[in-house]
């Protein structure tokens, strides 16, 4: 674990001090990419795995691995693949794929606030079509939220003990 982490440290993907210096998204292959010889590029099919989309299927996901399922890319990933969130979905260009991974920003003040702490969202119950209300915001240091109503109002989530 320690040279995982110190391999994404010196590649600029997580910061070796001060969270602060925290990215604003984390693409979700990172660690994968990290890992391999091989260069990665986005996705050109449907993930491998089953489509994780409920919610507390993501976050049971998220509680166990620490990350989001491999069926959710980042905007800026969805974006070098095609997707314009004015003229099209992200299931035009990224069949089987979510948004997720992006900087939350937490303005209002809504989820727990601590030093240090990065928020960071997921759509939920996406499968095709415009993206809905429903998301999922899971913090740096382990909390998971849920929001069907489009950040007005949160659930704590906790693991479903499955």
């Amino acid at each position: 674990m320690a040279l995982l982490l110190l391999i994404l440290g010196q590649q600029g993907i997580l910061p070796l001090g001060d969270t602060a210096d925290a990215p604003d998204s984390l693409p979700t292959a990172t660690i994968a990419a990290a890992l391999t010889d091989s260069p990665t590029s986005a996705p050109t099919q449907a993930p491998q795995q089953t489509a994780i989309n409920a919610p507390q299927d993501i976050a049971d996901y998220i509680f166990a691995h620490g990350t989001l399922p491999d069926n959710f890319m980042t905007k800026s990933e969805a974006r070098q693949l095609g997707w314009d969130s004015s003229k099209n979905y992200v299931s035009d260009v990224a069949p089987g794929y979510s948004i997720g991974g992006d900087k939350f920003g937490n303005y209002e003040g809504l989820l727990p606030d601590a030093s240090g702490r990065k928020w960071y969202e997921a759509d939920a119950n996406y499968t095709a079509g415009p993206r809905g209300a429903e998301r999922i915001l899971y913090s740096s240091d382990g909390l998971v939220y849920y929001t069907n109503d489009h950040y007005q109002t949160f659930t704590e989530m906790h693991p479903s003990g499955k």
